[in-house]
């Protein structure tokens, strides 16, 4: 395809999408079934107008990932309702933590005995398929800062924090297979990537939204006399955070996502001390007393379009990437045991002895969307020197599991959805 078919094509989708977004609200799929579906038939699979190598183009496809997974994980920190009370997030840290394992242990597993792959790829596509998607799996997620439904919480919380928790398992492949220094018996791993990457992420991110919370609050004082930019603010401390945790070796994913939780919680909490609702603060009125927010309503619209933009772009490109024969009994039978065993089977595990209902538990069983997130992971272990013939294996399975993922949840997640609001309304 040439350059003006590409602004073409990328104006067409945006238009329509833009244009009918009530009527793609009616239909029982979402928008990325309609990009996947664009991306097929244009792509190799029918058409052949255009392909992209993920593997030659994997530098640039780490980067166009890795910056969607950032603005998302940051939208879904500051819709976390607030205050941060470890009794409500019992539910999402035992899904980042129990059921994350669980599931790389058994796609590693599946990988072992059936695919018959080397251990260190086993456990490299159990980190790669295991974490949640924030990007595509925004039906699931909670709509607005605050939101207090319990499923949308429980899996936007569980995505926020696997995608930074699924790191010390994907250096743990690395390691395996000699890519990687793992230290004797592994103390490095667990030292390093485990403990100190983890909780220097979680302070990082911690420490800067709170700072950068009463900072604004402070510019803007009570009569909002000081003019912040939301969104550059916003977009700003993602970057810092972000860098800082790469240069001091934490996971930054895990650290954007405090930062958000944290700058949502210090608002709040600064707001009650004056007695501010938080409807206000949402709402972003200039007319009263109280500051508007980074958070603010137009700030959370902004990033919504950014991401927009990432799922159109970069499901359009999985789509490109795809040939018939990635359709095989390996790549099918590992989605179907993601789908129906790994994920249903450490949900199961991960909830024991939470106050979680059983319908609640079953949907959550049945949505771990895997998407841009596990298209990042894989793009930054082959930019870590997996070898090519091994590093194309793990892209097609990778593809294959992200494709039928974004059809099957794209497909069941608004009717299951409907049902369970359904219900909930009667």
């Amino acid at each position: 395809m040439s350059h003006a078919s590409w602004f073409l094509l990328i104006g067409i989708l945006m238009l329509s999408r833009g244009l009918g977004s009530r009527y793609l609200q009616r239909l029982p799929f979402t928008s990325a079934n309609v990009y996947l579906a664009v991306g097929l038939l244009l792509g190799p699979t029918v058409l052949n107008l255009f392909y992209f190598d993920p593997i030659k183009q994997s530098a640039l496809l780490e980067t166009l990932t890795e910056i969607a997974v950032l603005i998302s994980l940051f939208s879904a920190g500051v819709k976390m309702p607030v205050p941060v009370q470890i009794a409500h997030w019992r539910a999402p840290l035992r899904l980042a933590s129990i059921s994350m394992v669980l599931t790389v242990t058994l796609i590693a597993a599946f990988a072992y005995i059936v695919l018959e792959l080397p251990l260190g790829a086993c456990v490299l596509l159990g980190a790669v398929l295991a974490p949640t998607d924030p990007v595509l799996a925004a039906d699931t997620q909670s709509r607005y800062a605050g939101d207090e439904d319990q499923l949308r919480f429980t899996l936007t919380c569980e995505a926020g924090m696997n995608d930074g928790m699924a790191f010390p398992f994907v250096m743990l492949g690395l390691g395996l297979l000699g890519l990687h220094e793992l230290g004797d018996t592994g103390w490095r791993w667990l030292a390093v990537d485990v403990v100190w990457a983890t909780a220097v992420a979680i302070g990082i991110g911690v420490l800067s939204g709170v700072a950068i919370g009463k900072l604004v609050w402070r510019l803007r004082g009570a009569n909002a006399e000081h003019d912040v930019l939301d969104d550059l603010v916003g977009l700003g401390l993602i970057a810092i955070v972000y860098g800082l945790s790469e240069a001091l070796h934490a996971w930054g994913f895990l650290a954007v996502f405090f930062a958000a939780v944290a700058l949502r919680h210090t608002e709040l909490k600064l707001a009650s001390a004056i007695a501010v609702k938080p409807e206000q603060l949402d709402a972003g009125d200039d007319a009263g007393a109280a500051p508007r927010p980074i958070v603010s309503a137009e700030a959370l619209v902004f990033k919504e379009h950014l991401e927009r933009l990432s799922e159109l772009m970069l499901v359009l490109l999985v789509g490109g990437m795809l040939f018939l024969d990635y359709w095989n009994w390996q790549s099918v039978s590992l989605a179907v045991f993601v789908f129906v065993v790994a994920r249903p089977i450490s949900v199961a595990i991960g909830l024991i002895g939470t106050q979680t209902s059983w319908r609640v538990r079953g949907i959550a069983g049945w949505f771990g969307v895997r998407g841009i997130g596990s298209v990042y992971y894989l793009m930054y272990a082959i930019q870590h020197g997996v070898p090519e013939a091994l590093a194309r294996e793990l892209t097609y399975l990778t593809l294959i599991v992200v494709t039928l993922s974004i059809v099957v949840h794209g497909t069941s997640v608004k009717p299951l959805l409907n049902l369970l609001w359904g219900r909930r309304g009667a």
